[in-house]
Protein backbone atom coordinates (compact mmCIF):
# COMPACT_ATOMS: atom_id res chain seq x y z
CA UNK A 1 0.00 0.00 0.00
CA UNK A 2 1.48 3.36 -1.03
CA UNK A 3 0.75 6.22 1.32
CA UNK A 4 -0.46 9.52 -0.10
CA UNK A 5 1.92 12.48 0.25
CA UNK A 6 1.16 15.44 2.48
CA UNK A 7 1.40 18.66 0.45
CA UNK A 8 4.24 20.90 1.58
CA UNK A 9 4.22 24.21 -0.24
CA UNK A 10 6.60 26.68 1.41
CA UNK A 11 10.03 25.97 -0.08
CA UNK A 12 11.73 28.28 2.45
CA UNK A 13 10.25 26.96 5.70
CA UNK A 14 11.43 24.28 8.12
CA UNK A 15 9.22 22.86 10.88
CA UNK A 16 10.40 21.06 14.01
CA UNK A 17 7.69 18.58 15.05
CA UNK A 18 7.69 16.84 18.44
CA UNK A 19 5.27 14.61 20.33
CA UNK A 20 5.12 16.04 23.86
CA UNK A 21 4.06 14.55 27.18
CA UNK A 22 6.73 16.15 29.38
CA UNK A 23 6.57 19.95 29.30
CA UNK A 24 9.85 20.51 31.17
CA UNK A 25 11.74 18.26 28.80
CA UNK A 26 10.20 19.87 25.72
CA UNK A 27 10.95 23.33 27.10
CA UNK A 28 14.65 22.46 27.16
CA UNK A 29 14.46 20.87 23.71
CA UNK A 30 12.84 24.05 22.40
CA UNK A 31 15.51 26.21 24.04
CA UNK A 32 18.16 24.51 21.93
CA UNK A 33 16.05 24.68 18.76
CA UNK A 34 15.51 28.42 19.15
CA UNK A 35 19.27 28.91 19.54
CA UNK A 36 20.01 27.43 16.10
CA UNK A 37 21.37 29.64 13.34
CA UNK A 38 18.72 30.33 10.71
CA UNK A 39 19.96 30.97 7.16
CA UNK A 40 18.72 34.12 5.45
CA UNK A 41 15.36 33.69 3.78
CA UNK A 42 14.38 30.66 5.87
CA UNK A 43 11.51 30.70 8.37
CA UNK A 44 11.14 28.25 11.24
CA UNK A 45 8.12 26.72 12.96
CA UNK A 46 8.01 24.74 16.20
CA UNK A 47 5.09 22.33 16.40
CA UNK A 48 4.42 20.39 19.61
CA UNK A 49 1.83 17.62 19.38
CA UNK A 50 0.19 16.80 22.71
CA UNK A 51 -2.05 13.85 23.45
CA UNK A 52 -0.91 11.81 20.45
CA UNK A 53 -2.33 8.30 20.25
CA UNK A 54 0.89 7.03 18.67
CA UNK A 55 4.10 8.41 17.22
CA UNK A 56 2.83 7.99 13.65
CA UNK A 57 -0.52 9.62 14.44
CA UNK A 58 1.19 12.48 16.25
CA UNK A 59 3.68 13.09 13.47
CA UNK A 60 0.94 13.07 10.82
CA UNK A 61 -0.99 15.59 12.92
CA UNK A 62 2.08 17.79 13.17
CA UNK A 63 2.68 17.56 9.42
CA UNK A 64 -0.89 18.65 8.71
CA UNK A 65 -0.34 21.74 10.87
CA UNK A 66 2.40 23.16 8.64
CA UNK A 67 3.06 23.94 4.98
CA UNK A 68 6.84 23.66 5.43
CA UNK A 69 8.84 21.92 2.71
CA UNK A 70 11.30 20.63 5.30
CA UNK A 71 10.19 18.87 8.48
CA UNK A 72 12.37 17.68 11.36
CA UNK A 73 10.74 15.07 13.57
CA UNK A 74 12.54 14.76 16.88
CA UNK A 75 11.96 13.35 20.33
CA UNK A 76 11.21 15.73 23.18
CA UNK A 77 14.37 14.50 24.96
CA UNK A 78 16.72 15.46 22.11
CA UNK A 79 18.93 18.54 22.31
CA UNK A 80 20.18 19.72 18.92
CA UNK A 81 23.63 21.18 19.59
CA UNK A 82 24.80 21.64 16.00
CA UNK A 83 23.89 25.29 15.59
CA UNK A 84 24.31 25.06 11.82
CA UNK A 85 22.01 22.06 11.46
CA UNK A 86 19.47 23.90 9.29
CA UNK A 87 22.12 24.96 6.77
CA UNK A 88 23.62 21.47 6.88
CA UNK A 89 20.25 19.88 6.14
CA UNK A 90 19.49 22.27 3.31
CA UNK A 91 22.87 21.49 1.79
CA UNK A 92 22.20 17.73 1.89
CA UNK A 93 18.66 18.18 0.57
CA UNK A 94 19.96 19.95 -2.54
CA UNK A 95 20.21 16.41 -3.82
CA UNK A 96 16.54 15.78 -4.53
CA UNK A 97 17.03 12.02 -4.48
CA UNK A 98 17.56 12.26 -0.71
CA UNK A 99 14.31 12.12 1.22
CA UNK A 100 15.45 11.64 4.81
CA UNK A 101 18.42 12.55 7.00
CA UNK A 102 18.98 10.80 10.34
CA UNK A 103 21.90 10.96 12.73
CA UNK A 104 22.52 7.24 13.32
CA UNK A 105 21.47 4.09 11.47
CA UNK A 106 22.57 1.07 9.47
CA UNK A 107 23.59 0.44 5.89
CA UNK A 108 21.47 -2.69 5.59
CA UNK A 109 18.68 -3.91 7.87
CA UNK A 110 19.14 -7.40 9.30
CA UNK A 111 16.41 -10.02 9.15
CA UNK A 112 15.14 -8.85 12.55
CA UNK A 113 14.34 -5.39 11.18
CA UNK A 114 16.20 -3.85 14.15
CA UNK A 115 18.69 -1.30 12.83
CA UNK A 116 21.25 -1.60 15.63
CA UNK A 117 21.58 -5.32 14.88
CA UNK A 118 22.95 -4.42 11.44
CA UNK A 119 26.52 -5.35 10.51
CA UNK A 120 27.48 -1.82 9.44
CA UNK A 121 26.15 1.02 11.55
CA UNK A 122 26.95 4.68 10.91
CA UNK A 123 26.49 7.92 12.81
CA UNK A 124 26.95 9.44 16.21
CA UNK A 125 24.77 10.51 19.15
CA UNK A 126 25.71 11.57 22.67
CA UNK A 127 23.52 9.81 25.24
CA UNK A 128 22.96 11.53 28.57
CA UNK A 129 20.95 8.93 30.49
CA UNK A 130 22.05 9.64 34.05
CA UNK A 131 23.40 12.64 35.94
CA UNK A 132 27.10 13.17 35.21
CA UNK A 133 27.09 10.27 32.75
CA UNK A 134 27.48 10.91 29.02
CA UNK A 135 28.10 8.14 26.51
CA UNK A 136 29.37 8.94 23.04
CA UNK A 137 27.52 6.40 20.89
CA UNK A 138 29.83 6.51 17.93
CA UNK A 139 29.56 4.18 14.97
CA UNK A 140 31.49 4.31 11.71
CA UNK A 141 31.77 7.63 9.90
CA UNK A 142 31.03 8.19 6.19
CA UNK A 143 34.03 8.82 3.97
CA UNK A 144 32.24 11.83 2.48
CA UNK A 145 29.70 14.32 3.83
CA UNK A 146 27.07 11.58 4.28
CA UNK A 147 26.33 7.93 3.55
CA UNK A 148 23.24 6.06 2.40
CA UNK A 149 21.53 3.94 5.05
CA UNK A 150 18.54 1.63 4.88
CA UNK A 151 17.26 2.71 8.29
CA UNK A 152 17.86 5.55 10.74
CA UNK A 153 16.86 5.96 14.37
CA UNK A 154 13.77 8.04 15.12
CA UNK A 155 15.33 10.36 17.70
CA UNK A 156 16.00 12.85 14.86
CA UNK A 157 14.66 12.50 11.33
CA UNK A 158 14.65 15.35 8.81
CA UNK A 159 12.40 14.86 5.77
CA UNK A 160 11.94 16.94 2.64
CA UNK A 161 8.98 15.08 1.12
CA UNK A 162 5.51 14.80 2.63
CA UNK A 163 5.19 11.04 2.95
CA UNK A 164 2.69 9.95 5.58
CA UNK A 165 3.72 8.00 8.63
CA UNK A 166 2.04 4.59 8.63
CA UNK A 167 -0.41 5.08 11.48
CA UNK A 168 -2.57 2.41 9.85
CA UNK A 169 0.12 -0.12 10.81
CA UNK A 170 1.92 1.27 13.85
CA UNK A 171 -0.43 2.36 16.62
CA UNK A 172 2.22 2.67 19.33
CA UNK A 173 5.75 4.00 19.76
CA UNK A 174 8.02 1.51 18.00
CA UNK A 175 9.21 0.82 14.44
CA UNK A 176 7.58 4.02 13.15
CA UNK A 177 11.05 5.27 12.21
CA UNK A 178 12.26 2.19 10.34
CA UNK A 179 8.88 2.05 8.61
CA UNK A 180 9.33 5.63 7.36
CA UNK A 181 12.74 4.72 5.97
CA UNK A 182 11.18 1.80 4.10
CA UNK A 183 8.39 4.07 2.82
CA UNK A 184 11.05 6.49 1.52
CA UNK A 185 12.63 3.64 -0.35
CA UNK A 186 9.25 2.58 -1.78
CA UNK A 187 8.80 6.11 -3.12
CA UNK A 188 12.26 6.08 -4.71
CA UNK A 189 14.03 8.33 -2.18
CA UNK A 190 17.26 7.78 -0.27
CA UNK A 191 17.96 7.95 3.47
CA UNK A 192 21.34 9.20 4.66
CA UNK A 193 23.37 9.82 7.81
CA UNK A 194 25.81 12.79 7.85
CA UNK A 195 29.48 12.77 8.73
CA UNK A 196 29.86 13.82 12.39
CA UNK A 197 33.55 13.03 12.82
CA UNK A 198 34.48 16.52 13.97
CA UNK A 199 31.32 17.30 15.93
CA UNK A 200 28.05 15.61 16.86
CA UNK A 201 24.58 16.94 16.04
CA UNK A 202 22.45 15.77 18.98
CA UNK A 203 22.43 14.90 22.65
CA UNK A 204 19.79 12.32 23.55
CA UNK A 205 18.56 12.34 27.16
CA UNK A 206 16.34 9.25 27.45
CA UNK A 207 15.15 7.69 30.68
CA UNK A 208 16.54 4.18 31.06
CA UNK A 209 13.75 1.60 30.97
CA UNK A 210 13.28 -1.99 29.86
CA UNK A 211 12.12 -2.76 26.35
CA UNK A 212 8.34 -2.39 26.23
CA UNK A 213 6.36 -5.60 25.61
CA UNK A 214 4.67 -3.85 22.65
CA UNK A 215 8.03 -3.74 20.88
CA UNK A 216 7.84 -7.38 19.73
CA UNK A 217 4.26 -6.83 18.53
CA UNK A 218 5.33 -3.88 16.38
CA UNK A 219 8.37 -5.80 15.16
CA UNK A 220 6.09 -8.56 13.90
CA UNK A 221 3.94 -6.00 12.06
CA UNK A 222 7.05 -4.45 10.52
CA UNK A 223 8.32 -7.79 9.25
CA UNK A 224 4.92 -8.74 7.86
CA UNK A 225 4.80 -5.48 5.88
CA UNK A 226 8.42 -5.07 4.82
CA UNK A 227 10.16 -8.39 5.48
CA UNK A 228 10.25 -9.46 1.82
CA UNK A 229 11.98 -6.19 0.90
CA UNK A 230 14.90 -6.73 3.28
CA UNK A 231 18.24 -7.83 1.89
CA UNK A 232 20.37 -8.42 4.98
CA UNK A 233 24.13 -8.60 4.78
CA UNK A 234 25.72 -11.92 5.69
Amino acid sequence: MKSKPIMCVDEHKIAFITCVNDEDMYRECLLYLKALSVPAGITVEYIPVRGAQSMCAGYNEGARATNARYMVYLHQDVLVVNKNVIADLLSIFRDETIGLVGVIGCRSLPQSGVWWDGLRTYGRVLHHCETESVIDSRCMEPDGPYIDVEAADGLFMAIQYGIRWREDLFTGWHFYDTSMCMEMRRHGFRCVVPNQEEDFWCIHCPQEKPLAPEYKHDQKIFLQEYGKELQPEI
